[in-house]
């Protein structure tokens, strides 16, 4: 039984930095597998991945915590609680909306207008850029589609890279805050999945399957992370949204 929970952690700790739904892949493998709870499941296996994101962007996060960068400390509270308010409300209602509609078809077509917006901006945006924080308008346009990503099929890291290139970013900058994104709203779902979700998901296989993530998504990062500082933000933009076409095609076929 033990192994299907690596498998899944391992899947998590690959997939969450890519734009193809390390939640929608997560969910669908742990449901293959039997495993109880797989939505719940994929959502605690973030807290793995985010954990992987604080320790790989420390000095950053330090500098948020003592209040040294108040411009990304105001950006992830916007963020954050967009986030919240959006993604809450569909993970309440994920069940009645199963009834009507299989929200995985919905976030494998959002998948694949992602992709297409990626593409978009790798065309028609300069190649080189200097990063900022300023203005409201790209924090609650990320805020919002982080979440929607609440919804299975539809990638997190692909929708708020989406909507981070919408403004003036380089390509490592785009992950780093994307990733830093990740950090807060995991560790608040976590908490309400662990508080009030009576799943019993805090178990040996649970912490294992954490371990797994956080130790598979840190290497993974740091694999993608050396990959954005040597690309254009072209050739960047290009690759996500090729990405994004493969893990549509992946989930419309499987």
């Amino acid at each position: 039984m033990i192994w299907k929970y690596i498998l899944v952690s391992i899947l998590q700790g690959v997939v969450e930095w890519l734009p193809i739904s390390s939640e929608g892949v997560s969910t669908l493998t742990a449901q293959f597998l039997n495993l109880t709870n797989p939505l719940d499941l994929a959502l605690f296996l973030h807290l793995g991945t985010a954990g992987a994101a604080f320790l790989f962007f420390w000095k950053d996060w330090k500098k948020v915590l003592i209040l040294r960068d108040k411009k990304l400390l105001k950006f992830l509270l916007i963020t954050t609680t967009v986030s919240l308010i959006v993604g809450f409300p569909i993970y309440k209602s994920i069940d009645s909306i199963i009834e009507g509609i299989n929200p995985q078809i919905v976030g494998q077509y959002l998948l694949l207008i992602t992709g297409f917006g990626l593409l978009f901006t790798a065309f028609f945006q300069k190649s080189k850029r200097k990063g900022t924080l300023e203005g409201n308008k790209i924090p609650v346009i990320t805020g919002v589609l982080q979440g929607l990503a609440t919804i299975p099929g539809f990638s997190r890291s692909g929708s708020t890279i989406f909507g981070l290139s919408l403004g003036n970013y380089n390509p490592s900058k785009t992950l780093q805050i994307s990733y830093m994104m990740l950090v807060p709203v995991s560790v608040l779902s976590s908490l309400y999945i662990l508080v009030f979700e009576n799943n019993n998901i805090l178990n040996v296989e649970g912490i294992i399957s954490l371990i797994v993530s956080f130790v598979v998504g840190w290497f993974s990062l740091k694999i993608l992370i050396n990959f954005s500082k040597k690309v254009s933000f072209f050739g960047f933009a290009f690759v996500f949204s090729i990405l994004c076409f493969i893990g549509f095609l992946i989930q419309y076929l499987f």
